[in-house]
């Protein structure tokens, strides 16, 4: 009985182990929701966004009526001197005779109260603060834009290895195969020693190219992961297909309803510019006077001994006091406005940045548009290259099968075979690239609203 409770102990952790060995089924659409919720860049824009918000708080805050309570207690050890007119009491004139007015201990406790009234500069900033968060918003999004972009890559990254792995397995298997047959005549007399050792270097080579590619593959789903915000041991696999990409982007309506603000970037140099004009007008509004509602209420008293001091009843006697406080500008050495003047020439420069900005886009829209379509021209050429060296590959396989031909030309045909599969991969990927690149140019990889 005991041995049954202990199988069934060992095959429960077991199916536990393969459980957490499991790998992770995503598409590419779920790796980049995964992201947008687990990368550390995506997790530090969240914060900044909020940063800006408990600032604009902050900025409100100071618009509120601002109450402090304070309390001076003082015990004078050595109290001080002062002189007056000794003839007040009698004295010769033009002497001064030494008193002592204050007393030994002094107190005095109150509650103030600031409000402000009126302050340009305030109501200004708050639609400044405002305007702050909107850029930590525009900066957040153009983080998750980042991460769309590098997971995008990575995911294709690691969707082409994985189809390079089943060609060079086939190619590993291929060789296998031949080297095989090649023994096979070389003991039966049809074949020679050299022609072995020709297959067996190619053999080896294919073998090299194999364990190299499966850890190229694994590199690349640690990429991924990383991009992702994953952790790098947690096993994944794709289920896009390469077969299943649209390339949708190279349709001639494609970005036809393309506006600059589609870019993040040029949205975020918008609101760039919305904060200097809200800069320069907080300048301005400075010229205008400031009012401030003060009051202060509380009770003070003075005493010979400590005893005197705390009886609040009959030695503490109250004060209050409620007004109004002008502040008036009136002359600053033109300091306001040498700074309004460059804050206007800030103004210029980001408007020259948007027009530079359009410009750049204009040429990111041009240079991925035509280096897709050059990619996807390469991809239709270099499939047909593969299947023209699969065929010939055939065919020199059946001719040495046959005795009519030698296996240098089926090692040549492998080979040929081989670049014609890894140039065709690299087409593939730089499509894909490509692909990414131009929905980013058009502002299509993320909605910026």
């Amino acid at each position: 009985m005991k041995r049954v409770y202990v199988l069934v102990i060992v095959s429960f952790v077991n199916v536990l182990v393969m459980a957490q060995e499991a790998p992770v089924s995503m598409t590419l659409e779920e790796c980049i929701q995964y992201a947008l919720t687990n990368n550390q860049n995506v997790k530090n824009a969240d914060m900044s966004l909020d940063i800006s918000r408990y600032r604009v708080g902050e900025f409100i805050s100071e618009g509120l009526p601002q109450v402090s309570a304070s309390a001076d207690l003082g015990y004078n050890f050595k109290v001080p001197t002062s002189f007056i007119p000794a003839e007040f009491f009698g004295g010769e004139p033009g002497t001064f005779a030494p008193v002592q007015f204050s007393p030994a201990y002094l107190g005095s406790a109150g509650i103030d109260l600031n409000q402000m009234v009126f302050d340009g500069s305030y109501f200004v900033g708050l639609r400044a603060s405002k305007t702050y968060t909107e850029l930590a918003r525009k900066d957040k999004i153009k983080t998750e834009i980042d991460v769309i972009e590098a997971v995008s890559k990575a995911y294709y990254l690691a969707m082409v290895n994985l189809e390079g792995i089943e060609l060079i397995n086939k190619t590993y298997a291929r060789l296998d195969s031949l080297l095989r047959e090649t023994e096979a005549l070389h003991e039966a007399g049809f074949a020679e020693q050299i022609d072995v050792s020709r297959i067996k270097v190619e053999f080896n080579n294919a073998k090299v190219t194999r364990d190299n590619s499966e850890r190229v593959l694994q590199l690349s789903y640690a990429l991924l992961k990383f991009q992702m915000g994953m952790d790098v041991s947690t096993p994944i696999e794709l289920m896009d297909k390469i077969e299943d990409v649209s390339l949708e982007v190279l349709e001639e309506n494609y970005g036809s309803d393309f506006q600059y603000q589609n870019r993040i970037e040029f949205s975020t140099l918008e609101t760039n510019l919305a904060l200097v004009n809200l800069d320069i007008k907080n300048t301005q509004v400075r010229y205008l006077p400031t009012i401030d509602l003060y009051g202060r209420y509380g009770a003070s008293t003075g005493a010979g001994s400590f005893e005197d001091m705390t009886d609040f009843g009959n030695n503490w006697f109250g004060l209050g006091i409620v007004g109004l406080r002008f502040n008036v500008p009136i002359f600053d050495g033109l300091m306001k406005s040498r700074q309004i003047q460059q804050k206007r020439l800030q103004a210029k420069q980001i408007i020259n940045s948007q027009d530079l900005l359009k410009k750049n886009i204009d040429v990111e829209i041009q240079q991925a548009r035509t280096m897709l379509q050059q990619n996807v021209d390469r991809i239709i050429a270099q499939r047909e290259n593969m299947e023209l060296a699969e065929h010939v590959y055939n065919v020199a396989k059946i001719k040495y099968e046959q005795g009519v031909g030698s296996n240098i030309e089926v090692i040549d045909a492998d080979a040929s075979f081989t670049q014609a599969q890894t140039n065709y991969y690299n087409a593939l990927y730089d499509a894909l690239v490509a692909k990414v690149d131009l929905e980013k140019a058009y502002g299509k990889l993320r909605d910026n609203n």
